[in-house]
């Protein structure tokens, strides 16, 4: 009888194991499959975010080749101008480092001496880009973005063209999504925002390249 009563006890207590294991399996399916909710959800995302640019007609498209056509001509320029600069050593102090963009500086300027706004940002380029930014601040988000925008501290950029950006002024960082609409620009260069005016900037010398005034709607 007390065999018999073991029996019992333990086929109850298979049981139990048995439901315990099973409720933990279907936690475990249950929080897998949240996981591969979430997962998607935000590969979704992702792929909004890095969504290729929208497909341009072949006028726009042949006014972005002339874009880029002109930006290749002033890299030429600024590498020439940037080969026969001095050089600066690994081990170059900081003052070394300032005086050798200074240097840079004066130099792109002088190659450039008499450039005048629109001869990157022509009328063409700017008439697209302008609509561009129009199709892109649309909406409480882009509202917001647009807000951040005119919010960045810009007191000091003097709106000229073969003249630095201010290096006291905070700069005013493109949005991915938005960059993936605008022409495409090499290394050497960036584009800024100062109040509703885009800025074509060279990276290293923060010489203005070029600028459009009333860029943003």
């Amino acid at each position: 009888m007390p065999g018999f009563r073991y029996g019992i006890f333990l086929a109850v207590r298979r049981s139990m194991n048995s439901t315990r294991l099973l409720r933990n399996g279907l936690v475990l399916v249950v929080w897998s499959l949240v996981g591969n909710v979430l997962c998607a959800a935000n590969a979704t995302q992702q792929n909004q975010a890095l969504a290729p640019p929208v497909v341009v007609s072949s006028a726009d498209k042949a006014v972005i080749d002339a874009f880029e056509q002109e930006i290749k001509g002033y890299v030429q320029l600024r590498n020439k101008v940037k080969d026969n600069a001095p050089k600066l050593s690994k081990d170059s102090t900081p003052e070394q480092i300032q005086a050798y963009r200074t240097a840079l500086e004066q130099s792109l300027r002088a190659a450039r001496q008499g450039a005048k706004r629109g001869e990157l940002f022509t009328p063409a380029t700017a008439d697209y880009i302008r609509r561009t930014l129009k199709l892109e601040f649309q909406g409480k988000d882009r509202r917001e973005l647009r807000d951040t925008v005119f919010e960045t501290e810009v007191q000091g950029v003097v709106l000229r063209v073969n003249y630095p950006y201010a290096q006291s002024a905070e700069l005013s960082e493109m949005p991915a999504t938005l960059l993936t609409k605008l022409p495409k620009l090499p290394k050497e260069l960036r584009y800024r925002f100062v109040g509703r005016n885009m800025l074509l900037v060279d990276r290293e010398s923060n010489v203005i390249i070029d600028y459009m005034p009333e860029a943003l709607p």
